[in-house]
């Protein structure tokens, strides 16, 4: 299932002007360099901020969503041509023989359901070139993150163009860790109108992570602080080993 947030035309329409500045992306961007990458996977890449920053830089990049009209906010961006656009999940992503796989944001969380994790690891190792890197965040669950998420410490308001004020707040409505639930609202002031969205995360504990990465081949190169999020949050550095390399924790 697709998240409103994503899924619904509107909503995806002013999710960039909701989201503000993505110092999230800081972390990934450092990593692409870091790794001189030339063909970047960006795995839920959603409005396709960070696919055309990678672009931007002359890096190929494929961006893959489940969210079609997400796709479509993408698509429709300056400079959207220079990225290879794909509908869908893991699955559906293409054999090129990508130096680099990111999950950013909440991508990697969103994938709640522990086969689906356990297939998008799989897809993702057989689409990288050995040597090849995943790199994801996740937050930590020892920081309880979600108790923040109340509407007024999360209430905000953004100025969308050709749309109008937007407010907006988040509010948990079920915590049964691993998994949290929460509702975003959405209320537009031109016409009054207020629509939601409801997601689910999962906060994997560290070795959770680490073992799931484990037994799809990868190996554990660095777990790193998030540095809009420190402390809080962990960015996993995982590679496809060339033939005789041994994995690590």
């Amino acid at each position: 299932m697709v998240d409103e947030c994503f899924g619904d035309p509107r909503l995806a329409a002013v999710y960039d002007a909701v989201e503000g500045g993505r110092k999230d992306l800081d972390a990934h961007l450092v990593a692409a360099e870091e790794f001189g990458a030339r063909c970047v996977l960006d795995l839920g890449c959603g409005t396709g901020v960070f696919a055309l920053l990678l672009a931007d830089r002359g890096i190929e990049v494929v961006g893959l969503d489940p969210a079609r009209a997400s796709i479509d906010v993408a698509r429709a961006k300056a400079g959207s041509g220079r990225v290879r656009w794909i509908h869908g999940d893991a699955s559906a992503l293409p054999a090129v023989g990508a130096d680099l796989a990111t999950m950013t944001g909440n991508a990697a969380q969103s994938i709640v359901d522990p086969q689906a994790w356990r297939e998008t690891l799989q897809r993702v190792y057989e689409v990288l070139v050995p040597g090849g890197r995943l790199v994801f965040e996740t937050r930590d669950p020892a920081f309880r993150a979600w108790e923040g998420w109340t509407r007024g410490r999360t209430h905000g308001v953004a100025d969308v163009a050709g749309i109008g004020v937007v407010e907006t707040w988040i509010e948990v409505t079920r915590v049964a860790l691993p998994l949290v639930e929460f509702r975003t609202t959405y209320a537009f002031a031109l016409d009054g109108r207020v629509l939601t969205s409801d997601s689910t995360l999962r906060f994997r504990e560290r070795q959770e992570v680490v073992a799931g990465l484990l037994a799809q081949g990868f190996t554990v190169e660095d777990i790193r602080d998030a540095p809009d999020r420190p402390g809080r949050e962990l960015v996993f550095v995982a590679r496809r080993p060339h033939v005789g390399t041994i994995g690590r924790t």
